[in-house]
């Protein structure tokens, strides 16, 4: 059997349809998949910290919806061309009440008021420590969100020092505690770097 022998420019046209054929896998793997970054600042600690490295799976969130307990990396309404990543709290249509450092939720197939037992990720200095804004001040005062249809709201791990629905804000300034669905990217799947930290995330039972 005789090979027949391609010239140069065959060989090269060869290599760079190989690399846009690679290119295009990873573009459309980190586009509708997965995808990397790199946590900054300390809202999510004891769940996530500073400079660790996290997976994203975008997939999820094409087939199904974000879930209560989910860590999420999102644009918030107040920075729409940064990305935050927090917990979250509330669904649409949940009625999403902060009284005495506690969280609780009334969806709209329940009669009751549920107070969310947060001890699986709350450190002791948090636990109990949930303020209206700003996050540090202490204030016990009640304050209650209604979450729209379509939207979400969002709180920090590290609830004395998080940047969140509590205090997020519109283009006018105003208030503006909800995160659309469409600005929510993917749900942190696991963390990547450093290597003794590696593990997965997984949302929490809330029994709601």
């Amino acid at each position: 059997m005789r090979l027949k022998k391609h010239g140069f420019w065959y060989h090269l046209l060869d290599v760079l349809f190989n690399i846009v054929v690679i290119v295009a896998i990873v573009a459309g793997i980190r586009t509708f998949l997965v995808s990397p970054f790199q946590v900054e600042g300390s809202s999510m600690v004891d769940t996530l910290t500073d400079k660790e490295y996290i997976i994203i799976n975008k997939f999820a969130f094409l087939l199904g919806t974000p879930g209560r307990g989910d860590v999420v990396v999102f644009r918030p309404p107040n920075e729409p061309k940064k990305y935050y990543v927090k917990r979250v709290i509330g669904l649409p249509g949940d009625a999403v009440t902060i009284k005495n450092g506690f969280v609780f939720v009334k969806t709209p197939d329940e009669k009751d008021v549920t107070k969310l037992d947060e001890s699986s990720y709350l450190s002791p200095r948090n636990l109990g420590h949930t303020f209206k804004h700003p996050p540090s001040s202490g204030d016990q005062t009640l304050v209650s969100y209604d979450v729209p249809e379509g939207k979400y709201f969002l709180l920090g791990d590290n609830r004395q020092g998080s940047l969140d629905s509590r205090s997020f804000t519109g283009e006018n300034g105003e208030p503006e505690p909800f995160v659309q669905e469409s600005e929510i990217k993917g749900r942190v799947w696991f963390i990547a770097l450093p290597i003794t930290k590696i593990h997965a995330l997984e949302a929490p039972e809330y029994g709601l």
